[in-house]
């Protein structure tokens, strides 16, 4: 039987979790993001939590807290999510969610918000059954180039 752990990420996970990212998002280079991984780990007031299946690093979910952000209490913000697309299907990325929410509601964080692209319908959907809901934010982007 296959046995999924969910454990706190550390510095050292950051090129397993690099590969899952790439073979999500089909894309040939990941820039800085293998460091900011990394420097994630350090932060101990955020929970940021990696998924093994049988001693096997097959998903990871980033979070960061805001204080004060917009006017809102100190709030949760999952930042980036991932299952190794072979072992999707399977649970390991609501296990993940699980763990951030009794993390944070044991730190008395009342809210945890996330970002989806409008067609990213299977992101929205695996939110959805978490219970995520729209928020009171609109997204707002401006393009520098």
């Amino acid at each position: 039987m296959d046995k999924i752990l969910i454990r706190k990420l550390k510095s050292e996970d950051a090129g397993e979790i690099s590969k899952i990212y790439l073979s999500i998002t089909k894309t040939a280079s990941v820039g800085g993001f293998k460091n900011i991984v990394a420097k994630q780990a350090q932060r101990k007031e955020d929970a940021s939590f990696v998924a093994e299946l049988n001693g096997k690093l097959v998903g990871y979910l980033i979070s960061y807290t805001l204080t004060g952000g917009f006017g809102i209490a100190k709030s949760a913000w999952i930042a980036n999510l991932g299952v190794n697309p072979k072992f999707m299907g399977r649970g390991i990325g609501e296990k993940m969610a699980r763990e951030i929410f009794k993390y944070y509601k044991n730190k008395k964080i009342k809210y945890i918000y996330t970002s989806v692209k409008w067609d990213s319908t299977d992101l929205l959907s695996f939110f959805k059954t978490l219970g995520f809901d729209r928020s009171e934010f609109i997204n707002l982007k401006k393009n520098l180039e």
